[in-house]
């Protein structure tokens, strides 16, 4: 979540144990988190370490912006749906779930139906970066899918299009992120994430803070 000011701590607590299962896994964030659920007693660091490698390079290009500071929220246990409505901007990070949004974060878009209500998030900016087990995993229609949470909200969907450049042609590495979107590419939990993948992830976190900050000022 995108307010101006300057850069806070973020307030994301890694919870004991995590999911073995790259799909449901740590749904990286600014914003948001995996939604409370069971948690099965088999852990993956290295897991761990891909979907907060992504959402700590989108956070941290946040800070790189003047007047402008992040708020690293994690959906287990931190965030509520009017907390939402705090923040200037809004970028949601989750994995894949056959091509959609885990059921986690969708709970969390079900709990906002007072703020529909009322249009609290109307015209508020948003966007999404993903994680997926592989390849046809997803990159793309988990973020396309769930743009009708934000349109049922009348937010605002910012993707980054091709605005990465040369780095979104690339065909010399694996690669995940979409023009809708960063992304990476969880494999069974022990991939980490490539240059190329954090360097994206950077420039989502930058692109998506100067649009926050040019509509807050206007």
């Amino acid at each position: 979540m995108g307010k101006g000011g300057g850069c806070v701590p973020s307030k994301k607590k890694v919870p004991s144990a995590v999911t073995d299962d790259p799909q449901r896994g740590r749904g990286a964030s600014v914003g948001l988190r995996n939604a409370p659920i069971p948690v099965e007693e088999n852990t993956h660091d290295a897991d761990v370490s891909t979907s907060i490698a992504i959402e700590n390079a989108v956070s941290a290009a946040h800070c790189e912006i003047k007047d402008f500071y992040s708020v690293l929220f994690d959906v287990w246990a931190q965030i509520t749906a009017a907390e939402l409505v705090e923040a200037d901007g809004l970028l949601f990070g989750f994995p894949t779930r056959y091509g959609c949004m885990a059921a986690q974060m969708k709970a969390l878009f079900d709990s906002t139906g007072q703020l529909w209500k009322e249009q609290k998030l109307s015209g508020k900016p948003a966007g999404f970066f993903v994680s997926t087990g592989t390849q046809g995993g997803g990159q793309e229609t988990t973020a396309w899918t769930a743009i009708t949470q934000l349109v049922h909200h009348g937010m605002l969907f910012v993707p980054i299009g091709y605005t990465f450049g040369a780095g979104m042609f690339k065909m010399d590495s694996i690669r995940g992120g979409s023009p809708y979107g960063a992304g990476v590419f969880a494999g069974d939990g022990m991939r980490e994430p490539s240059e190329t993948e954090l360097a994206l992830a950077e420039h989502q976190g930058k692109y998506m803070a100067a649009v926050v900050k040019r509509l807050a000022q206007t």
